[in-house]
Protein backbone atom coordinates (compact mmCIF):
# COMPACT_ATOMS: atom_id res chain seq x y z
CA UNK A 1 0.00 0.00 0.00
CA UNK A 2 3.06 2.16 -0.12
CA UNK A 3 3.85 1.98 -3.59
CA UNK A 4 3.24 5.47 -5.09
CA UNK A 5 1.34 3.76 -7.92
CA UNK A 6 -1.02 1.69 -5.55
CA UNK A 7 -1.90 4.82 -4.07
CA UNK A 8 -2.47 6.93 -7.38
CA UNK A 9 -4.90 4.33 -8.41
CA UNK A 10 -6.87 4.17 -5.10
CA UNK A 11 -6.92 7.97 -5.60
CA UNK A 12 -8.45 7.29 -9.40
CA UNK A 13 -10.73 4.43 -8.15
CA UNK A 14 -12.03 6.55 -5.00
CA UNK A 15 -11.69 10.35 -5.43
CA UNK A 16 -12.81 11.60 -2.40
CA UNK A 17 -9.96 9.58 -0.97
CA UNK A 18 -7.37 12.03 0.78
CA UNK A 19 -5.01 9.93 2.75
CA UNK A 20 -4.36 6.59 4.19
CA UNK A 21 -3.82 6.78 8.01
CA UNK A 22 -0.90 5.79 9.62
CA UNK A 23 -2.10 2.32 12.12
CA UNK A 24 -1.10 4.77 14.87
CA UNK A 25 -3.49 7.35 13.62
CA UNK A 26 -5.89 4.78 13.09
CA UNK A 27 -5.55 3.12 17.09
CA UNK A 28 -5.67 6.67 18.00
CA UNK A 29 -8.69 7.61 15.99
CA UNK A 30 -10.93 4.11 17.43
CA UNK A 31 -9.80 4.65 20.91
CA UNK A 32 -11.84 7.54 21.12
CA UNK A 33 -14.62 7.81 18.91
CA UNK A 34 -18.10 5.62 18.88
CA UNK A 35 -16.66 2.00 16.95
CA UNK A 36 -20.83 1.65 17.36
CA UNK A 37 -21.18 3.74 14.35
CA UNK A 38 -19.14 1.93 11.94
CA UNK A 39 -21.21 -1.50 12.50
CA UNK A 40 -24.16 0.98 12.04
CA UNK A 41 -22.61 1.21 8.84
CA UNK A 42 -22.40 -2.30 8.20
CA UNK A 43 -25.93 -2.97 9.19
CA UNK A 44 -27.31 0.15 7.08
CA UNK A 45 -25.49 -1.60 3.95
CA UNK A 46 -27.48 -5.00 4.74
CA UNK A 47 -30.35 -3.01 5.56
CA UNK A 48 -30.19 -1.12 2.19
CA UNK A 49 -29.30 -4.80 0.05
CA UNK A 50 -32.77 -6.34 1.90
CA UNK A 51 -34.64 -3.28 0.93
CA UNK A 52 -33.53 -3.74 -2.61
CA UNK A 53 -34.22 -7.50 -2.50
CA UNK A 54 -30.61 -8.41 -3.41
CA UNK A 55 -31.38 -11.76 -1.12
CA UNK A 56 -34.99 -12.82 -2.39
CA UNK A 57 -34.12 -15.94 -3.76
CA UNK A 58 -31.87 -17.01 -0.84
CA UNK A 59 -34.61 -16.88 1.71
CA UNK A 60 -35.74 -20.19 3.30
CA UNK A 61 -39.66 -20.67 4.19
CA UNK A 62 -39.46 -17.24 2.93
CA UNK A 63 -37.34 -15.91 5.86
CA UNK A 64 -34.01 -14.72 6.15
CA UNK A 65 -31.85 -17.06 7.70
CA UNK A 66 -30.15 -15.51 10.82
CA UNK A 67 -27.28 -17.86 12.32
CA UNK A 68 -25.64 -16.97 15.24
CA UNK A 69 -22.84 -18.46 17.05
CA UNK A 70 -19.95 -17.52 20.01
CA UNK A 71 -16.20 -17.78 19.92
CA UNK A 72 -13.17 -16.66 21.07
CA UNK A 73 -11.51 -13.57 19.72
CA UNK A 74 -8.35 -13.51 21.85
CA UNK A 75 -6.83 -15.00 24.73
CA UNK A 76 -3.75 -13.36 27.27
CA UNK A 77 -2.24 -13.70 30.35
CA UNK A 78 -2.38 -10.14 31.69
CA UNK A 79 -5.67 -8.43 32.50
CA UNK A 80 -5.07 -5.91 29.79
CA UNK A 81 -8.69 -4.49 30.35
CA UNK A 82 -11.44 -4.52 32.93
CA UNK A 83 -13.90 -6.03 30.38
CA UNK A 84 -11.71 -9.17 29.79
CA UNK A 85 -13.54 -12.38 30.89
CA UNK A 86 -10.91 -14.69 33.13
CA UNK A 87 -10.68 -18.56 33.67
CA UNK A 88 -8.32 -20.65 35.68
CA UNK A 89 -6.59 -22.92 33.28
CA UNK A 90 -4.16 -25.63 34.66
CA UNK A 91 -3.97 -27.35 37.63
CA UNK A 92 -2.40 -27.00 41.21
CA UNK A 93 1.26 -25.72 41.43
CA UNK A 94 0.43 -24.52 37.41
CA UNK A 95 -2.56 -23.04 37.66
CA UNK A 96 -2.76 -19.51 36.39
CA UNK A 97 -5.14 -16.73 35.12
CA UNK A 98 -5.97 -16.03 31.89
CA UNK A 99 -7.83 -13.18 30.41
CA UNK A 100 -9.71 -13.75 27.16
CA UNK A 101 -12.22 -11.44 24.73
CA UNK A 102 -15.51 -13.85 23.44
CA UNK A 103 -17.82 -12.44 21.21
CA UNK A 104 -21.16 -13.40 19.59
CA UNK A 105 -21.80 -13.14 15.89
CA UNK A 106 -24.95 -12.61 13.59
CA UNK A 107 -24.47 -13.74 10.17
CA UNK A 108 -27.28 -13.94 7.66
CA UNK A 109 -26.42 -17.77 6.28
CA UNK A 110 -27.83 -18.52 3.30
CA UNK A 111 -28.59 -22.29 1.99
CA UNK A 112 -25.51 -21.41 -1.46
CA UNK A 113 -23.17 -20.91 1.30
CA UNK A 114 -22.86 -17.20 0.99
CA UNK A 115 -22.37 -16.05 5.21
CA UNK A 116 -23.31 -12.07 5.37
CA UNK A 117 -21.26 -10.69 8.56
CA UNK A 118 -24.58 -8.51 10.74
CA UNK A 119 -23.93 -7.91 14.29
CA UNK A 120 -21.01 -8.83 17.08
CA UNK A 121 -22.02 -9.00 20.60
CA UNK A 122 -18.88 -8.88 23.16
CA UNK A 123 -18.94 -10.09 26.14
CA UNK A 124 -17.72 -8.15 28.70
CA UNK A 125 -16.92 -8.83 32.82
CA UNK A 126 -18.60 -5.41 33.10
CA UNK A 127 -22.06 -6.81 32.35
CA UNK A 128 -22.20 -9.99 34.64
CA UNK A 129 -22.73 -9.35 38.08
CA UNK A 130 -19.53 -8.67 39.81
CA UNK A 131 -20.97 -8.45 43.49
CA UNK A 132 -21.51 -12.18 43.10
CA UNK A 133 -18.54 -12.41 40.94
CA UNK A 134 -20.48 -14.24 37.97
CA UNK A 135 -19.30 -13.39 34.83
CA UNK A 136 -20.81 -12.14 31.14
CA UNK A 137 -22.58 -15.50 29.36
CA UNK A 138 -22.92 -16.15 25.84
CA UNK A 139 -26.98 -16.82 26.98
CA UNK A 140 -26.91 -13.16 28.26
CA UNK A 141 -25.21 -12.24 24.84
CA UNK A 142 -27.69 -13.37 23.25
CA UNK A 143 -30.84 -11.68 24.62
CA UNK A 144 -29.03 -8.40 24.68
CA UNK A 145 -27.96 -9.34 20.46
CA UNK A 146 -31.67 -10.14 20.26
CA UNK A 147 -33.32 -6.64 21.24
CA UNK A 148 -30.76 -5.20 19.01
CA UNK A 149 -31.68 -7.73 15.79
CA UNK A 150 -35.25 -6.83 16.58
CA UNK A 151 -34.55 -2.31 16.95
CA UNK A 152 -32.98 -2.34 13.49
CA UNK A 153 -35.31 -5.34 11.82
CA UNK A 154 -38.45 -5.30 13.92
CA UNK A 155 -40.29 -6.14 10.75
CA UNK A 156 -37.77 -8.51 8.86
CA UNK A 157 -39.13 -12.24 9.12
CA UNK A 158 -36.48 -14.25 10.33
CA UNK A 159 -35.30 -17.84 10.75
CA UNK A 160 -32.53 -17.89 13.54
CA UNK A 161 -30.66 -21.03 13.46
CA UNK A 162 -28.99 -22.15 16.86
CA UNK A 163 -26.47 -24.50 18.26
CA UNK A 164 -27.09 -26.91 21.05
CA UNK A 165 -26.60 -23.91 23.75
CA UNK A 166 -29.94 -22.28 23.22
CA UNK A 167 -32.74 -25.19 23.63
CA UNK A 168 -34.30 -23.85 26.77
CA UNK A 169 -37.95 -21.92 27.71
CA UNK A 170 -36.74 -18.76 27.81
CA UNK A 171 -34.99 -18.88 24.72
CA UNK A 172 -37.67 -20.22 22.56
CA UNK A 173 -39.52 -17.71 24.52
CA UNK A 174 -37.89 -14.74 23.48
CA UNK A 175 -38.04 -15.97 19.90
CA UNK A 176 -41.83 -16.50 19.54
CA UNK A 177 -42.25 -13.16 21.51
CA UNK A 178 -40.09 -11.46 18.41
CA UNK A 179 -42.45 -13.65 16.07
CA UNK A 180 -38.66 -15.21 15.10
CA UNK A 181 -38.84 -18.60 13.37
CA UNK A 182 -36.31 -21.39 14.57
CA UNK A 183 -34.72 -24.41 13.89
CA UNK A 184 -32.04 -25.09 17.12
CA UNK A 185 -30.14 -28.14 17.83
CA UNK A 186 -30.84 -30.70 19.75
CA UNK A 187 -28.80 -32.24 21.94
CA UNK A 188 -29.36 -36.11 23.59
CA UNK A 189 -29.03 -34.38 26.85
CA UNK A 190 -30.99 -31.63 26.27
CA UNK A 191 -34.59 -31.05 27.30
CA UNK A 192 -35.38 -34.63 28.48
CA UNK A 193 -38.97 -34.28 28.74
CA UNK A 194 -39.42 -33.81 25.41
CA UNK A 195 -37.02 -36.40 24.41
CA UNK A 196 -39.59 -38.64 26.71
CA UNK A 197 -42.30 -37.32 24.30
CA UNK A 198 -40.84 -37.84 21.68
CA UNK A 199 -40.05 -41.46 21.98
CA UNK A 200 -44.00 -41.91 23.36
CA UNK A 201 -45.48 -39.82 20.64
CA UNK A 202 -43.79 -41.01 17.51
CA UNK A 203 -45.55 -44.97 17.87
CA UNK A 204 -48.89 -43.03 17.65
CA UNK A 205 -47.35 -41.40 14.40
CA UNK A 206 -45.91 -44.11 11.97
CA UNK A 207 -46.36 -42.21 8.75
CA UNK A 208 -44.11 -39.86 10.10
CA UNK A 209 -41.03 -40.43 7.79
CA UNK A 210 -39.39 -39.91 4.59
CA UNK A 211 -36.10 -40.86 2.87
CA UNK A 212 -34.71 -38.83 0.45
CA UNK A 213 -31.05 -38.42 -1.04
CA UNK A 214 -29.50 -34.59 -0.80
CA UNK A 215 -25.84 -34.09 -2.67
CA UNK A 216 -23.85 -37.25 -2.13
CA UNK A 217 -25.96 -38.69 1.08
CA UNK A 218 -29.02 -40.42 1.79
CA UNK A 219 -31.08 -39.28 4.68
CA UNK A 220 -33.56 -40.70 6.77
CA UNK A 221 -36.16 -38.01 8.55
CA UNK A 222 -38.37 -38.71 11.33
CA UNK A 223 -40.58 -36.60 13.39
CA UNK A 224 -43.26 -35.72 16.01
CA UNK A 225 -45.20 -32.77 15.80
CA UNK A 226 -47.07 -30.60 18.73
CA UNK A 227 -44.70 -31.99 21.80
CA UNK A 228 -45.59 -30.61 25.06
CA UNK A 229 -42.52 -28.46 27.01
CA UNK A 230 -43.10 -27.43 30.36
CA UNK A 231 -40.61 -25.11 31.96
CA UNK A 232 -40.03 -22.82 34.83
CA UNK A 233 -41.17 -22.27 37.97
CA UNK A 234 -43.09 -25.54 39.23
CA UNK A 235 -43.32 -26.06 35.26
CA UNK A 236 -46.26 -23.32 34.96
CA UNK A 237 -45.05 -22.53 30.94
CA UNK A 238 -45.32 -24.09 28.55
CA UNK A 239 -44.28 -23.89 24.50
CA UNK A 240 -45.37 -26.39 21.71
CA UNK A 241 -42.04 -28.25 20.11
CA UNK A 242 -41.88 -29.61 16.32
CA UNK A 243 -39.14 -32.11 17.08
CA UNK A 244 -37.32 -34.19 13.92
CA UNK A 245 -34.36 -36.52 13.57
CA UNK A 246 -32.29 -36.87 10.41
CA UNK A 247 -29.65 -40.23 9.84
CA UNK A 248 -27.81 -39.85 6.84
CA UNK A 249 -25.16 -42.14 5.60
CA UNK A 250 -22.68 -41.69 2.42
CA UNK A 251 -19.34 -42.77 1.49
CA UNK A 252 -16.05 -41.72 1.00
CA UNK A 253 -12.41 -42.49 0.45
CA UNK A 254 -10.69 -43.24 3.60
CA UNK A 255 -7.77 -40.78 4.04
CA UNK A 256 -5.44 -43.56 5.54
CA UNK A 257 -5.77 -46.26 2.11
CA UNK A 258 -7.54 -46.13 -0.67
CA UNK A 259 -11.17 -47.97 0.44
CA UNK A 260 -14.44 -47.02 0.01
CA UNK A 261 -15.74 -46.30 3.55
CA UNK A 262 -19.73 -45.70 4.59
CA UNK A 263 -19.85 -42.90 7.14
CA UNK A 264 -22.81 -41.84 9.25
CA UNK A 265 -23.98 -38.91 11.07
CA UNK A 266 -26.78 -37.78 12.95
CA UNK A 267 -28.42 -34.55 13.45
CA UNK A 268 -31.81 -33.61 15.54
CA UNK A 269 -33.33 -30.17 15.48
CA UNK A 270 -36.71 -28.65 17.54
CA UNK A 271 -38.46 -26.37 15.27
CA UNK A 272 -41.22 -23.63 15.82
CA UNK A 273 -43.29 -24.62 12.79
CA UNK A 274 -44.57 -28.46 12.68
CA UNK A 275 -42.95 -30.43 9.70
CA UNK A 276 -43.97 -31.75 6.73
CA UNK A 277 -42.68 -33.97 4.05
CA UNK A 278 -43.00 -30.67 1.53
CA UNK A 279 -40.61 -28.77 4.50
CA UNK A 280 -38.02 -31.08 5.77
CA UNK A 281 -35.66 -30.52 3.42
CA UNK A 282 -35.93 -26.74 2.85
CA UNK A 283 -36.17 -26.57 6.92
CA UNK A 284 -33.63 -28.99 7.67
CA UNK A 285 -31.08 -28.68 4.55
CA UNK A 286 -31.29 -25.56 3.76
CA UNK A 287 -31.99 -23.86 6.90
CA UNK A 288 -30.57 -25.63 9.66
CA UNK A 289 -27.97 -27.54 8.41
CA UNK A 290 -26.60 -23.99 6.81
CA UNK A 291 -25.56 -22.62 9.99
CA UNK A 292 -22.58 -24.22 9.36
CA UNK A 293 -22.07 -21.01 7.10
CA UNK A 294 -21.49 -18.65 10.33
CA UNK A 295 -19.36 -20.98 11.61
CA UNK A 296 -17.38 -20.97 7.79
CA UNK A 297 -17.61 -17.25 8.06
CA UNK A 298 -15.84 -17.22 11.24
CA UNK A 299 -13.32 -19.48 10.10
CA UNK A 300 -12.58 -17.52 7.03
CA UNK A 301 -11.83 -14.59 9.14
CA UNK A 302 -9.47 -16.48 11.67
CA UNK A 303 -7.22 -18.38 9.21
CA UNK A 304 -7.78 -16.79 5.67
CA UNK A 305 -6.39 -13.14 6.12
CA UNK A 306 -8.79 -11.12 8.18
CA UNK A 307 -6.63 -11.77 11.16
CA UNK A 308 -9.60 -12.28 13.27
CA UNK A 309 -7.88 -13.03 16.56
CA UNK A 310 -5.53 -10.74 16.54
CA UNK A 311 -5.98 -7.86 19.06
CA UNK A 312 -4.21 -4.76 17.25
CA UNK A 313 -4.44 -2.47 20.42
CA UNK A 314 -5.29 -2.76 24.01
CA UNK A 315 -7.53 -0.29 24.22
CA UNK A 316 -10.84 -2.06 24.46
CA UNK A 317 -12.80 1.21 22.44
CA UNK A 318 -9.53 0.50 19.64
CA UNK A 319 -9.69 -3.18 19.73
CA UNK A 320 -13.54 -3.46 18.85
CA UNK A 321 -13.00 -0.56 15.96
CA UNK A 322 -11.01 -2.92 14.51
CA UNK A 323 -13.26 -5.75 14.67
CA UNK A 324 -16.15 -4.01 13.16
CA UNK A 325 -13.44 -2.97 10.26
CA UNK A 326 -13.06 -6.81 9.43
CA UNK A 327 -16.79 -7.31 9.82
CA UNK A 328 -17.52 -4.55 7.21
CA UNK A 329 -14.69 -5.63 5.43
CA UNK A 330 -15.79 -8.90 5.04
CA UNK A 331 -18.79 -8.01 3.81
CA UNK A 332 -17.62 -6.36 1.12
CA UNK A 333 -15.38 -9.25 -0.08
CA UNK A 334 -18.39 -11.68 0.17
CA UNK A 335 -20.55 -9.19 -2.04
CA UNK A 336 -17.51 -8.86 -4.70
CA UNK A 337 -17.37 -12.72 -4.29
CA UNK A 338 -20.69 -13.77 -5.31
CA UNK A 339 -21.80 -10.97 -7.62
CA UNK A 340 -22.15 -11.84 -11.42
CA UNK A 341 -19.63 -9.87 -12.67
CA UNK A 342 -16.84 -11.61 -10.73
CA UNK A 343 -18.13 -15.09 -10.20
CA UNK A 344 -15.94 -16.12 -13.57
CA UNK A 345 -12.68 -14.88 -12.90
CA UNK A 346 -13.26 -15.93 -9.06
CA UNK A 347 -13.92 -19.59 -10.05
CA UNK A 348 -11.09 -19.30 -12.39
CA UNK A 349 -8.31 -18.23 -9.54
CA UNK A 350 -10.19 -18.84 -6.34
CA UNK A 351 -10.57 -16.52 -2.90
CA UNK A 352 -7.43 -16.03 -2.58
CA UNK A 353 -6.20 -15.89 -6.22
CA UNK A 354 -8.69 -12.66 -7.30
CA UNK A 355 -7.28 -10.73 -4.03
CA UNK A 356 -3.55 -11.09 -5.30
CA UNK A 357 -4.83 -10.21 -8.96
CA UNK A 358 -6.26 -7.72 -7.70
CA UNK A 359 -3.52 -6.19 -5.15
CA UNK A 360 -1.09 -6.70 -8.17
CA UNK A 361 -3.07 -4.46 -10.63
CA UNK A 362 -3.58 -1.60 -8.26
CA UNK A 363 -0.26 -1.74 -7.63
CA UNK A 364 0.60 -1.38 -11.34
CA UNK A 365 0.29 0.78 -14.46
CA UNK A 366 -2.54 -1.12 -16.12
CA UNK A 367 -5.41 0.93 -15.21
CA UNK A 368 -7.10 3.40 -18.07
CA UNK A 369 -7.97 6.41 -16.33
CA UNK A 370 -10.18 7.67 -18.70
CA UNK A 371 -11.84 4.07 -19.08
CA UNK A 372 -12.36 3.98 -15.21
CA UNK A 373 -13.72 7.63 -15.43
CA UNK A 374 -16.46 6.12 -17.69
CA UNK A 375 -17.25 3.44 -15.48
CA UNK A 376 -17.27 5.60 -12.56
CA UNK A 377 -19.80 7.63 -14.06
CA UNK A 378 -21.95 5.46 -15.50
CA UNK A 379 -25.02 3.40 -13.32
CA UNK A 380 -24.00 0.44 -11.56
CA UNK A 381 -26.22 -1.95 -10.32
CA UNK A 382 -25.26 -4.97 -7.59
CA UNK A 383 -26.29 -8.50 -9.03
CA UNK A 384 -25.41 -11.54 -7.10
CA UNK A 385 -25.30 -15.06 -8.31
Amino acid sequence: MTRPMFMENLNLLFPELEDLPHNDTLMRLLARIDVGEIESGLIELVRKLIRNKKFVRYLVDNRYPMAIDGTQKCVRNMPWAEQCLKREVGKGDDTQMQYYVYVLEANLAFADGMSIPLMSEFLSYTQGDTDTNKQDCEIKAFKRLAKRLKDNFGHLPLMVLLDGLYPNGPIIELCRKNHWDFMIVLQDKSLKSVWEEYEGLKRFEPDNHFDMNWDNRKQHFEWVNHIDYYYGPNERKKQILHMVICNETWEEVARDSAEIVTKKSRHVWISDKPLLRNNLHERCNLGARHRWGIESGILVEKRHGYHYEHIFSYNWNAMKGYHYLMRLGHLINVLAVYSERLVKIVGELGVRGFIRFIRSTISGPWLDPLEVQKRLAASFQLRLI
